[in-house]
């Protein structure tokens, strides 16, 4: 997850506080760091791979530095390994600008290639090293550096926040936003801008939240904000009385729609230092982990509640898929309660956002008494599930505070793969080569969540919610890996818009769903591009037939042109296409939820760790 921190002071130099503002942003994660500074007039850049001590050491003698003016991230490697020369930020050809990126540009290899052949050298494997040469070129027919970002930022498709310094006889600095978030304050003294509210508030409390298409001129005593659709706007400057959720809000109009936009860096931060590309393995703490333990495993029992139990669906299809081992699933509540034989050697995988979940609490010891290596995927280090389980993966998915799962469900997703992965490669059905294979269709799930978050598609599936908002129910259908996220579309649905909502096996659909089928009732089907393509493309037909509605969400470009609505996702492959698919089915939820005026983040009825039976 990136972070950006920004710096402009009337008197005194900057650099340690864009030190300090990294380090808040810390807990976000990252792999390398760096600061642009404005010395004198000239562009000056300090990066390294690792972490900010790295950088302390390099800046070594630098920390009276007396530049007024800088900007500073911290990075996950995206485009590029994370080495010094990928770290933030890049500079034009000139040295003239400097500039921090968080996000993917989509077009980015179209605007290199049109670049290099116009004579730019490039020094960096960064997508974000484009637009600094973009940005670069403008500034020489432009008025100003925010007038130079926001003309290159008309040739960028993608989802970013932006923040960039120049230099000469008058220092500038501007930031731009479209998808992650960006904020903005200003003293008297001093301009403040970061991609958290919590890096700014050692400054001040008041504090100015920009939106999709805006660019931001700050300076000491001034923040000027134009739209690129509006022109000349004002935002509301907000007052943060650390009151932690609204300074955690971010400026979002609710924590799940923060948490949905937060999943491409959750991914990230998932894979961190777990993936050993050299082996086609993973690193998993733990001995229950090991190449030994696992080797003699002889079936796996998952055992979760709500979202989870979904995410532990998945998990089924992958751990059969990849390691070859029969697995098991159960709801908690009802596994304690059946008098379960569990086979010898079985591993007992209990999955739960709080680690607190008092049924799956009670199925993991009860597992754990009949012989079970109890184990877990849990989003809390220091809870009772971790702490009495051999050994844990941890979502890395920080605070979820919307009651209704979304980013704690993608992170057990990439928690389940990495397990599989692994069990896979300790049990020897999956060859070294495979396994880099298998990790690298994973690092290819951040930029696609990155793509379904970019403004133009998030546009068009609040588009379709809105549409069939008023509808009176509906089916969500799937195949396969994909049956589970069919049952998650359903639950979030259900969960915070108080809609009837029903997720079925799509080959179950003519076994007595069918007869709902009406034009009052919309179907949303998961259309992956995988082996039974051609089976969900008839569950579609038969839906069609029967004049019902049908949102097709997926990857295969033949049953999408059969809905009356579709939302293509890009395809990552079989065992990863869940990840993407599940992002549009929240998102639907959500917009139905807003356009029905719902308390989103606290749903009627409903409570976030359920610690009773």
């Amino acid at each position: 997850m990136c972070g950006i921190v920004g710096a402009f002071r009337r008197e005194g130099g900057v650099l340690d506080e864009l030190i300090e503002g990294l380090r808040v942003l810390e807990y976000r994660g990252y792999d390398s760091v760096g600061v642009g500074l404005l010395e004198k007039g000239e562009v000056v850049v300090h990066r390294r791979a690792g972490r900010i001590e790295e950088l302390e050491k390099l800046l070594e003698g630098q920390r009276g530095s007396e530049a007024r003016v800088g900007i500073g991230h911290s990075r996950w490697a995206t485009h590029g390994a994370p080495t010094d020369e990928n770290a933030h930020p890049h500079t034009d050809e000139a040295y003239r600008i400097a500039l921090v990126h968080n996000g993917i540009i989509e077009n980015w290899q179209e605007l290199k290639s049109e670049l290099v052949r116009a004579g730019v050298v490039f020094r960096s494997e960064t997508d974000t090293e484009v637009l600094a040469h973009l940005v670069g070129r403008e500034l020489a027919t432009s008025r100003s550096l925010a007038e130079a970002l926001g003309r290159a930022l008309e040739r960028v498709e993608g989802y970013y926040a932006v923040a960039v310094v120049s230099g000469g006889s008058e220092p500038e600095l501007v930031c731009a936003r479209e998808g992650p978030p960006l904020c903005v304050a200003a003293t008297g003294e001093a301009a403040y801008l970061a991609s958290d509210v919590l890096a700014l508030l050692p400054h001040t409390r008041d504090v100015v939240f920009l939106e999709d298409g805006d660019v931001a001129e700050i300076a000491p005593g001034r923040i000027s904000i134009k739209n690129r659709e509006t022109g000349v706007v004002e935002r509301p400057v907000r007052h943060i009385d650390w009151d932690s959720e609204a300074a955690d809000r971010g400026g979002w109009p609710h924590f799940m729609l923060k948490e949905i936009h937060e999943q491409p860096d959750v991914v990230a931060r998932a894979m961190f230092e777990r993936l050993d590309l050299e082996r086609g393995d993973v690193i998993l703490a733990g001995e229950a982990f090991s190449d030994a333990r696992l080797a003699v495993v002889q079936r796996v029992q998952i055992v979760a509640c709500g979202t989870a139990f979904h995410a532990g669906l998945v998990l089924r299809y992958m751990i059969e898929g990849l390691a070859g081992l029969p697995v098991d699933i159960d709801y908690a509540s009802e596994f304690r309660y059946r008098s379960p034989v569990l086979s010898p050697n079985t591993l007992v995988l209990g999955i739960s956002q709080s680690g607190e979940t008092a049924d799956t609490l009670a199925a993991l010891r009860l597992a754990t008494l009949l012989g079970a290596t109890p184990v877990s995927i849990c989003n809390s280090i220091g809870s009772t599930m971790v702490r009495e389980s051999e050994a844990s993966i941890l979502l890395e998915a920080g605070p979820e505070i919307g009651v209704a799962s979304t980013k704690a469900f993608v992170a057990m997703l990439v928690a389940g793969y990495l397990f599989s992965v692994r069990m896979a490669r300790a049990r020897g059905t999956c060859t070294k080569e495979e396994g880099r294979a298998l990790l690298d269709d994973l690092s290819g799930v951040r930029p696609g969540l990155e793509h379904l978050l970019a403004r133009d598609s998030v546009k068009r599936i609040r588009a379709i919610a809105e549409a069939h908002a008023g509808k009176k129910g509906f089916l969500f259908l799937g195949r396969g890996i994909n049956f589970p996220v069919a049952l998650e579309g359903a639950l979030k649905l259900k969960e915070i818009s108080y809609v009837h909502a029903e997720g079925y096996p799509a080959g179950e659909m003519k076994h007595g769903p069918i007869a709902l089928i009406e034009p009052s009732m919309s179907t949303l089907v998961l259309v992956p591009e995988d082996p039974v393509a051609d089976k969900v493309r008839a569950n579609v037909e038969q839906v069609r037939a029967r004049g019902g509605p049908v949102i097709c969400v997926g990857s295969d470009p033949e049953s999408l042109a059969l809905a009356e609505d579709a939302i293509e996702i890009p395809n990552v492959g079989r065992w990863l296409s869940p990840i993407l698919g599940v992002v549009p089915l929240q998102l639907f939820a959500y917009f139905i939820a807003a356009k029905k005026g719902c308390d989103i983040d606290k749903p009627r009825n409903l409570a976030k760790s359920v610690t009773v039976e």
